[in-house]
């Protein structure tokens, strides 16, 4: 029994010496110490032994397995090590080695218009003032003279999520909170995203972006909405470039207006994209109602104001060129890359 042990070890300590992988060193385990291993096939030998020598034969067997596990455990060991520092060698990254730098971003159209209408308004001393998307219909619609069942509400073809509660349909809520909430003299900008109920062509979107303008304080009259108009226009467009006020209807403002600028691809003389006209219009304004005034706790009396609301997506459009708003939310590289 003795000799067959050692003989056993010897077996493993040979064949440990010339394995080199973890699955070679399993087999190597399983041959020697399985259930059908060669040192387990001497315990089930003992049943040929006299009661007398089994004590000995199975504590010379248990002392054999400890040490041979011991033996296949040290061996693990260092091969979990060498695989260690293979796969530390595999990934090394060496830091000083050349490589190609990654493709530059670039702002998104909508963005770059509505960065530089930003600086615009704020270099006119213009606040931003953003606020929440989803509105109650008391900031989007009441306070802006539409009350409920009023004809104005069926142009507007909004999203409803219930009774009191809207996508908004335009920025001027935050006219509404910002005059609620502080005393005049008022000069906001509200930049933001707004919804309506739209089908998706070349020029509608049910989302879309807008920047609404705010001005209230004594003494405002449109001679003063004329003119920072006309100083958006030169700023947006270059000196050469002037508006044009068309009678219109908008239920917070009165008087109200829609503003042409002069068609920039042909500098008034008439061409395609002015239809001949030397016009293109680029957004709505007018007056703040004296009812809008009165509703968000302002003297109509001792102070007056101007708003307008201005069409982000046609301003990018015009100014870059597009053909299609779609082109602007597809998310396409070819086309985004156009302007990095």
């Amino acid at each position: 029994m003795k000799e067959k042990i050692a003989q056993i070890q010897e077996l493993l300590r040979n064949e440990l010496s010339s394995c080199e992988s973890m699955q070679a060193l399993d087999a190597l385990r399983v041959k020697v110490l399985g259930k059908k291993g060669e040192l387990t096939a001497l315990l089930r030998g003992m049943g040929q032994l006299s009661p007398e020598e089994r004590p000995a034969a199975g504590q010379m067997i248990n002392d054999a397995r400890e040490k041979m596990t011991a033996m296949l455990e040290e061996k693990l060991s260092a091969l979990k090590k060498l695989e260690q520092q293979a796969a530390l060698r595999r990934e090394t990254i060496d830091v000083t080695q050349p490589c190609p730098m990654p493709a530059a971003g670039s702002e998104h159209p909508l963005t770059l218009v509505m960065n530089e209408l930003v600086d615009c308004f704020t270099g006119m001393g213009f606040e931003v003032v953003e606020g929440p998307e989803v509105e109650l219909d008391h900031f989007n619609f009441e306070l802006m003279n539409i009350p409920k069942n009023h004809p104005a509400r069926d142009a507007q073809d909004t999203f409803y999520i219930d009774d009191n509660i809207v996508l908004r349909t335009h920025t001027s809520p935050m006219q509404a909170r910002t005059m609620l909430s502080r005393k005049p003299p008022i000069r906001i900008i509200c930049p933001g995203r707004v919804y309506r109920a739209d089908e998706v062509d070349a020029s509608h979107s049910p989302v879309f972006h807008q920047m609404e303008g705010l001005v209230v304080d004594k003494d405002v009259t449109m001679a003063d909405l004329r003119g920072t108009l006309n100083a958006f226009a030169e700023r947006l467009y270059g000196k050469g470039i002037t508006t044009r006020f068309r009678p219109s209807f908008f239920p917070f403002t009165e008087p109200s207006a829609e503003v042409d600028l002069t068609c920039v691809n042909c500098h008034g003389k008439g061409c395609r994209v002015c239809k001949g006209t030397g016009w293109i219009e680029v957004l709505g304004c007018g007056m703040v109602n004296p009812k809008v005034l009165e509703m968000c706790g302002i003297d109509s009396t001792v102070y007056s104001g101007f708003a307008f609301g201005i069409g982000l997506e046609r301003i990018a459009m015009q100014r870059y060129s597009i053909p299609d708003m779609r082109l602007l939310y597809e998310g396409d590289m070819r086309f985004l890359g156009q302007f990095r």
